[in-house]
């Protein structure tokens, strides 16, 4: 806001993680050129101490996505990410409006160079983190087909094997039992081998029934 040769610049503190409310900052240069700021900073350094926040801000965030992982790591990034970038964008536009309205303070104009070069960093690191975290979940979906696949080939073969070892189980409960101790066919070994055939043949039916496509 200009009035006649004072300017009045409001700006926003930089965000922390989970800040709802925006914590504002007043800048004023008045008619002799002379700064001052709402939260103690000394004169000209105001602005610059300002851009600083916001550098360490990147900075931190930088190193945290070289250090994320996973999706859920990627996620966090963001949410944090989104207001910085916000708050870069809508700074640097500030700026611009206050170089124009004063034209001929050259401070405004480094002011302003610097605010759009870390805004365009937090657009690229937004970008960069968000790209991340969807080859992270790309690949969480592959590994997670992946182990799909093979419960479901185990599951297979568990009942492969298990329909043709059913019928030996089944006959064996049966015929191996007490009840058939005194018949005089069970002293002989020609039995063993009928029930081994008959439930070896049964086995290969339901296993062929078992893997039958749908």
């Amino acid at each position: 806001m200009q009035s006649e040769q004072d300017l009045l610049v409001v700006a926003h503190q930089a965000p922390e993680h989970d800040e709802l409310g925006r914590r504002g900052v007043l800048f004023w240069r008045d008619a002799s050129g002379e700064w001052r700021c709402s939260n103690g900073d000394p004169g000209k350094a105001a602005l610059g101490l300002h851009l600083d926040r916001y550098a360490k801000k990147l900075e931190a965030f930088e190193n945290a996505v070289s250090k994320a992982m996973r999706a859920d790591d990627y996620l966090a990034l963001l949410e944090g990410l989104a207001p910085i970038v916000r708050s870069n964008r809508n700074l640097f536009e500030t700026l611009e409006e206050a170089r124009k309205a004063v034209p001929s303070d050259r401070s405004l104009i480094d002011h302003r160079d610097r605010a759009y070069d870390l805004s365009r960093q937090a657009d690229l690191l937004y970008e960069d983190s968000k790209n991340s975290m969807d080859v992270a979940m790309v690949r969480k979906a592959d590994e997670q087909a992946q182990a799909s696949h093979q419960m479901m080939v185990a599951a297979h073969r568990l009942n492969t094997l298990a329909a043709l070892f059913f019928p030996f189980a089944t006959l064996g409960a049966i015929f191996g039992t007490t009840l058939t101790d005194n018949w005089n066919w069970s002293k002989s070994i020609v039995p063993f081998f009928i029930f081994v055939i008959i439930s070896g043949l049964t086995g290969l039916a339901l296993t062929k029934f078992v893997t039958k496509p749908t």
